[in-house]
């Protein structure tokens, strides 16, 4: 029996399998003979001037961060001090920060001048300590994490990309808080 509904399916997804793969597909920029730039993503005749490969993936949808992200970003960005002898806590902060999406710098406290700094800016030199914006969170846990995010504007975990920063590599002669 003949089901109209099973061929536009099967039709929907050739368009979609298509479509998803010149979305990705090569793109040229070129000049042509009469001075005129050119962008496509075939590849240029052979009387083509200038001819570019471009990377435009970048620009796909989706690869920039959201409005909300890139506001929480530029009013409020994200510090987490640590150390190469904090395995398990700090990679909980790290994994906070990275389910929810947030780009961060993360300082090793392992030189006298970092420890100094980590002092300053949480009146001690235990890790992790979160920084995001003006708020210091020294209280370590998943909860205190999330609620200064929240409060920075942060998206939620699964709005924004995840990302998978690590640890920072641990200097030969690192010196213990």
């Amino acid at each position: 029996m003949y089901d109209p509904r099973v061929k536009f399916a099967r039709h929907l997804v050739l368009v979609v399998a298509f479509a998803a793969g010149t979305a990705s597909a090569q793109q040229y920029r070129w000049v042509d003979e009469k001075g005129r730039v050119n962008y496509s993503d075939t590849p240029p005749p052979a009387s083509a001037k200038s001819v570019q490969k471009m990377k435009l993936q970048g620009y796909a949808v989706g690869a920039q961060p959201s409005y909300e992200l890139s506001q929480a970003m530029k009013s409020s960005p994200v510090t987490l001090y640590s150390h190469p002898d904090c395995k398990e806590l700090c990679q909980m902060a790290r994994d906070v920060l990275n389910k929810r999406g947030v780009p961060f710098a993360e300082v090793s406290a392992v030189d006298a001048a970092k420890l100094e700094e980590l002092k300053k800016v949480s009146g001690g030199v235990s890790v992790p300590v979160l920084v995001v914006g003006a708020q210091v969170e020294t209280s370590i846990s998943t909860e205190a994490y999330n609620r200064v995010l929240d409060y920075a504007g942060y998206p939620r975990a699964g709005v924004a990309r995840p990302r998978s920063q690590a640890a920072p590599a641990s200097a030969p002669a690192a010196e213990k808080p």
